[in-house]
C-alpha cells in the first residue's frame, strides 16, 4: 500500500511559548524583511539544471526601484546567520539570484550569494515560519550528528542551506558505480530511518534528503542528512515516519537487505538510538524547555492525532500513548520510550 502524504499541510503559527524558546537559545533575531517582500516580484522564468532539465525552481525578477533595498536586505540576513549580523565582510558580496518554488508545501524563496572577489557562491531560504518546521528543526540539532542554522523573524524563517547530493540524484547516478561502498550506504541509512522515527519526522521521500560525501583515509564516509521538516509530527499513521516505506528508496532498501544481516541491523539501529540518547542528555534543559513548548502546541489535525497515537500504542505495545492528547505528547513519549526505557532495559 502506497503512502499518501498531505499535499495542503497547513501553517501552524509561531505560538508565544516557542516565540520565547527561540528568543531564549539565540534563535530570533530582527531585520528589515519579510517573507511577504519578495512575493512583491513582476516575472518569473523557469531554472534549469545544468543539463537542461527543469528544476521546478523559478527566478524571480523585480522592479527596478525596490531591488537595491531588497538585495542590501537579504545581504543582512546573510551577515546575521554567518556572520552573528557583522557587515563589514559583506561589503563585497552581491545577491546574483532569487529563486522561488512555488510546488514545495513551503513555498521557499532561494537566495545565491555571490563573493565579488572569487565568485565562490553560497544559498540560504526565506520562507515562512510555520512552527511544525522549527520543531523539526530544532529537533534535528539537539538530536542528530548535524547542526543546523537557522533563525526567525515574526513570521518568517531562514534556512542556512544544507549541503549534499540529493537523494534522488544520488540513488539514479551514484549508487551504482563500482567505487561506491555499499555497506556503508545501507548502514548509514537504517540510521536515518531511526533518527527520523525517533524524532516522528515524516515525508523522507529521496528529495527531501541529501548525501553528504566525506573522503576518508581509506574509502569514503556518508551521511543522510534531512532537509525537508515540513512533515514533522503531522500525520497520522506511523509508517510515514519511517524512510524505508517510501517507494522512492526502494533502491536503498534493498540494498539493506541484500547486505545487512538482521543482527547487525539491530545494531546499527541501537547505536544510533543511544547516540541520540546521549545528546538528548547532553542537553537537557533545552531539550526540556523545548518539549515544553510542543506540548502545549497545536501542530496537527484531531484525527491525525487520534490515529497516530492509537497506531503507536499497537507497534509500541504501550497504552500510555493513548492518553497523548497533542502531537507533542506523542513525540515526547515516543522519545522516552525509544530512547529513555528500552535503552535502560537492554
Amino acid at each position: 500500500m502506497s503512502l499518501i502524504i498531505s499535499k495542503k499541510k497547513p501553517y501552524y503559527p509561531i505560538s508565544e511559548k516557542l516565540r520565547g524558546y527561540l528568543q531564549a537559545y539565540s534563535r530570533h533575531t530582527t531585520f528589515s524583511l519579510n517573507y511577504d517582500d519578495l512575493l512583491r516580484y513582476t516575472d518569473a522564468f523557469p531554472l534549469e539544471d545544468r543539463y537542461g532539465q527543469d528544476t521546478l525552481w523559478e527566478t524571480v525578477l523585480y522592479p527596478q526601484h525596490i531591488i537595491d533595498e531588497l538585495h542590501d536586505a537579504l545581504k543582512y540576513i546573510y551577515a546575521i546567520i554567518k556572520m552573528d549580523g557583522d557587515q563589514n565582510f559583506s561589503r563585497h558580496l552581491y545577491i546574483d539570484r532569487i529563486d522561488y518554488c512555488r510546488f514545495a508545501n513551503s513555498k521557499p524563496f532561494r537566495i545565491r550569494v555571490v563573493n565579488q572577489f572569487n565568485d565562490n557562491y553560497d544559498y540560504f531560504y526565506v520562507k515562512k515560519a510555520d512552527a511544525s518546521r522549527v520543531y523539526g528543526l530544532e529537533l534535528e540539532h539537539i538530536l542528530s550528528p548535524n547542526r543546523i542554522n537557522y533563525v526567525v523573524h515574526e513570521e518568517t524563517l531562514i534556512e542556512e542551506h544544507i549541503a549534499g547530493i540529493p537523494g534522488d540524484v544520488f540513488i539514479d547516478t551514484y549508487l551504482t558505480r563500482k567505487d561506491v561502498n555499499k555497506v556503508r550506504i545501507a548502514k548509514e541509512f537504517i540510521k536515518f530511518n531511526q533518527r527520523c522515527f525517533v524524532k516522528l519526522l515524516g515525508d523522507m521521500r529521496s528529495y527531501n534528503y541529501v548525501i553528504d560525501i566525506t573522503p576518508d583515509f581509506e574509502d569514503e564516509q556518508y551521511r543522510v542528512r534531512a532537509i525537508d521538516f515540513d512533515q514533522q509530527s503531522y500525520e497520522g499513521r506511523h509508517r510515514m515516519y519511517l524512510a524505508q516505506f517510501f517507494k522512492e528508496n526502494n533502491a536503498v532498501v534493498e540494498l539493506v537487505q541484500q547486505l545487512i544481516n538482521p543482527d547487525t541491523l539491530a545494531q546499527y539501529a541501537l547505536e544510533e538510538r543511544t547516540l541520540m540518547a546521549r545528546r538528548a542528555r547532553q542537553a537537557h534543559q533545552r531539550m526540556d524547555d523545548l518539549m515544553i513548548s510542543m506540548r502545549q502546541d497545536s501542530l496537527s489535525k484531531p484525527e491525525k492525532i487520534a490515529r497516530l497515537k492509537g497506531e503507536l500504542a499497537e507497534y509500541h505495545q504501550e497504552k500510555r500513548f493513548m492518553e497523548c492528547k497533542s502531537m507533542g505528547d506523542i513525540v515526547y513519549l515516543n522519545m522516552q520510550v525509544l530512547l529513555v526505557e528500552q535503552l535502560k532495559n537492554l
